[in-house]
């Protein structure tokens, strides 16, 4: 027989797993599910723009007359762009349509990939990189030093529809660490562009903000003035001539 206070204890226990997992099929809803609202159900009509008709069939060229669902990523990319970052139902089932395949199959495409965003972001989605090398060297910072500026939460846009922030996990700059990436709306599928902003500071974030809004660009890559490219601060101290390669390499001497 379990005393008093242990029969308590294990229903504390079970009520916490109870809420846990309330917690996380709310979570996992919020991810995976779609819910009917005014700019996102399956009554919108929606289309590719002719422009992009012609991206469309350059896409499926590249696959088998028979195989034309391998094509769904690149499609769903190109309506994402095309829909200012985000896709909703009714491009999901447009793609669904030219591919000949059910939208179920779309959906699970859609919804796998963290990339796909299925709300509407800002014109300028900033991504914040949150991966250990970043978090390290001090990305919850600057991800807090956006959302404060912006006045929003994650994932929320700006009043105005210029802004919004989100988190990215690891985009290969970990030796520039922190990083941001900024998804570029403002042009469409024409003038979309995706840049990386290296060596930030809360301050340079903020700054590249305003750039932004002023409708300026800022420069990509490191914003460290002391760093080339992924090179040290200040210049190499060592490798500072072209490496002599090893006499075995030298087939004119074998």
């Amino acid at each position: 027989m379990l005393s008093r206070l242990a029969s308590q204890r294990l229903i504390e226990v079970r009520q916490a797993f109870r809420l846990s997992a309330q917690v996380y099929r709310s979570f996992s809803t919020a991810l995976n599910y779609h819910i009917d609202g005014p700019d996102n159900n399956p009554d919108l009509p929606w289309e590719f723009s002719e422009a992009n008709k012609a991206k469309v069939k350059g896409i499926l060229s590249h696959y088998p007359s028979n195989y034309k669902q391998s094509a769904v990523i690149p499609l769903l990319d190109l309506a994402h762009q095309q829909h200012g970052g985000w896709l909703p139902v009714s491009a999901m089932n447009a793609v669904a349509k030219v591919v000949g395949v059910a939208p179920i199959r779309v959906y699970e495409v859609a919804t796998f990939y963290s990339m796909f965003n299925r709300s509407k972001v800002g014109k300028y989605h900033l991504l914040v990189c949150g991966t250990t090398p970043c978090m390290i060297c001090g990305s919850r910072e600057i991800e807090g030093a956006l959302l404060k500026h912006l006045g929003v939460e994650r994932n929320e846009v700006t009043k105005d529809g210029l802004f919004s922030v989100g988190e990215m996990e690891c985009m290969g700059c970990c030796v520039n660490a922190p990083m941001i990436a900024v998804a570029d709306y403002t042009n469409g599928s024409e003038g979309y562009t995706y840049n990386y902003y290296e060596d930030v500071t809360t301050q340079r974030v903020v700054e590249i903000v305003e750039m932004l809004r002023k409708g300026e660009k800022p420069p990509v890559g490191t914003q460290n003035p002391k760093r080339i490219m992924s090179g040290p601060e200040g210049g190499n101290t060592t490798l500072l001539s072209d490496p002599k390669p090893p006499p075995c390499r030298d087939l004119d001497a074998c």
